[in-house]
């Protein structure tokens, strides 16, 4: 028995020290893109011709399949310049592009041999090769690698689907001439493979298909045979190395430990002209600050007209990228996700080494408070403005105040640089609760006015039962001698916001304190400061029924971006607050929603569907 034992533990030891291994090696395969932050997307194809929906416009049946691919008659691609694409992405700060070799509708970038393709080269109206020279000129540029490329072909004779309505066969009873189309795609990755040497291989379309029907363990292997160290989406039957979200920003962070969103400036993914609805480069900006907070990387999409010239508000978008990521180097590359949402309001990163902490400032603003730091700050600096100070307090257990002073703060996004020197260690957080004489005595309104919303965003009203009126007239409230009486305007002018509401959103949503009503259908955002741009709620599933500014009656417009109606995700809610009705001490938004509040915080996948 002693020595069957002894055979199981060997046994056991060294099945650890494979999976350990196996672990490693995938850290240093994937370490590159783990660090590049920010990738861009290149979505092109015969489909900018007339500006309609990728290989989805004959697949929903909007344009017949005929006309659809007459579009290979107007890519001309006259205009493609590859060196100054690529020196626009490297502008931008990305790390890596990934560009459509060939989408669901089967037209290939690259002068494919395999049977019965189509291809730019000799089928549209541009006679070119389009994928080679924007390689090399990724290449020359040092930026790694990346290939789409769309499992299904729906243009092609021997691929099963045609059209949402229309099939070829059945797999069951032609399984040669399935055999035949796997043949075909894995020719051209193969073409791929050899001439292009890609870092990355970015799958699409998996869900038409079983692993098993499209032979994906074989097809791993045949891009492994090239480059060991190939990196593939999971969009190979799960058979890859990183998860994709689409479109929806992640509420809660993705359990895969290697992520990217992918990501449109407007809502689409190819060139369409009447497509306006372009987030500002602003919103851009703090969306990857936001991917960068939680751990991923940004994959964010252009889609070149059919001449091969970029639209100028996607240059526009870029170019200021390029000035965010430029200015603020050290708090992009090579971070990895930042602390709880209980520990910062807001967002944040930690360095490769863990030893900074990167917070996010989306407002220009006095103080920012952290809770539960175990570790102490060493230094604290401004990123890119080293004329600005920071001044910090660490009490007992932690809760830090960090005060700013002649700082510029940046148009998107300020980034501030904590060192502790070693490991940032965090703990649950241990606030002695203020009491509302406390709160009521303190002759900084500001911190006041915080300090109530914090311990409301916790669950802690301390206004309760305290003589607070719903309206705020006619208060009962106990004060003294010392009560500040701007503390007590602030209160009567925010009371709808405190009276009887409770604890507010949870981590993802919103980033700074919040509150919602006793019936959950109305929700109060405490906005700190002045906003660099519109406030931005995700994962709200509600109808907006109305905005308001609490204690002065404006109401607010509001816009929502990313809500694709195939889609179950919800859209950003961006609210546009204007600088004369932001409060100097703390402003307070109430949103009123068509039922009690409802949040999303399920996975956000790839959108196998666009009907």
């Amino acid at each position: 028995m002693k020595k069957l034992f002894t055979t199981i533990l060997a046994v056991s030891s060294l099945f650890s020290a494979h999976i350990n291994a196996q672990q490693k090696n995938q850290d240093e395969k994937m370490q590159w893109f783990q660090d590049a932050k920010l990738g861009i997307f290149i979505h092109w194809g015969i489909y900018s011709v007339e500006g309609i929906s990728e290989s989805w416009a004959f697949f929903n049946n909007y344009i017949n399949h005929d006309n659809y691919m007459k579009q290979l008659n107007g890519f001309t691609a006259s205009q493609y310049q590859p060196r100054d694409w690529v020196g626009l992405i490297k502008k931008s700060g990305a790390q890596y592009s990934v560009i459509t070799t060939k989408h669901h509708d089967g037209v290939s970038l690259w002068n494919t041999k395999a049977e019965k393709a189509i291809t730019t080269y000799k089928d549209a109206v541009a006679k070119k090769d389009l994928l080679t020279p924007f390689v090399q000129e990724l290449k020359n540029a040092g930026l790694k690698t990346g290939l789409y490329f769309s499992l299904p072909d729906w243009s092609h004779p021997y691929y099963d689907v045609n059209t949402r309505t229309k099939k070829r066969y059945q797999l069951k009873d032609e399984p040669k001439r399935w055999d035949k189309f796997v043949n075909y795609y894995q020719t051209q990755l193969t073409e791929l493979s050899k001439n292009y040497q890609p870092d990355l291989i970015w799958f699409d379309g998996d869900w038409e298909h079983t692993s098993e029907e499209w032979k994906a363990p074989q097809t791993s292997a045949l891009l492994k045979k090239y480059n060991p160290n190939i990196i593939i989406n999971s969009r190979l039957n799960h058979h890859g190395d990183y998860e994709t979200p689409e479109q929806g920003i992640p509420v809660v962070t993705p359990d895969a430990k290697y992520w990217e969103l992918c990501y449109t400036m407007n809502d689409s993914w190819g060139y369409q002209p009447y497509d306006t609805h372009y987030k500002t480069p602003n919103m851009i900006v703090r969306t990857l600050a936001d991917v960068i907070s939680m751990g991923g990387n940004l994959l964010l999409d252009i889609g070149p007209k059919a001449d091969g010239t970029i639209p100028e508000k996607q240059v526009e978008i870029l170019e200021n990228l390029g000035r965010w990521t430029t200015k603020h180097k050290e708090a992009i590359y090579a971070t990895r996700k930042g602390i709880s949402f209980e520990n910062y309001q807001g967002k944040s990163a930690l360095s490769k080494e863990g030893d900074k902490l990167y917070l996010y400032l989306e407002e220009k603003k006095d103080k920012a408070h952290l809770y539960g730091l175990v570790s102490k700050i060493k230094s604290a600096k401004v990123i890119g403005e080293p004329a600005a100070k920071v001044s910090y307090q660490q009490d007992k257990n932690g809760n830090t105040v960090l005060a700013f002073h002649n700082v510029s703060f940046d148009q998107d996004v300020t980034v501030v640089e904590l060192d502790f020197g070693s490991q940032v260690r965090v703990s649950k957080p241990e606030v002695a609760s203020k009491t509302l004489n406390d709160i009521l005595e303190n002759s900084n309104t500001k911190e006041a006015a915080y300090n109530l919303a914090y311990q409301l965003n916790q669950g802690n009203n301390v206004l309760d039962h305290s003589g607070l009126t719903p309206d705020g007239q006619e208060m009962k409230i106990k004060t003294t001698s010392k009560t500040s009486k701007e503390i007590v305007n602030w209160i009567s002018k925010s009371a709808e916001a405190l009276y009887e509401t409770g604890k507010g959103l949870p981590e993802g949503h919103y980033s700074g304190l919040s509150a919602l009503s006793k019936d959950k259908q109305t929700l109060y955002l405490f906005v700190e400061g002045k906003p660099t741009g519109p406030i931005a709620i995700k994962g709200l599933k509600n109808n907006i029924s109305r905005i308001r500014v609490v204690g002065e009656g404006t109401i607010l417009p509001h816009e929502i971006y990313n809500k694709l109606y195939w889609s179950p995700v919800p859209g950003i809610v961006y609210i546009d607050v204007p600088e004369d009705k932001l409060n100097d001490n703390l402003t307070v938004i109430a949103i009123l929603l068509d039922k009690p509040v409802e949040l999303y915080r399920e996975k956000v996948g790839a959108i196998e569907s666009n009907l």
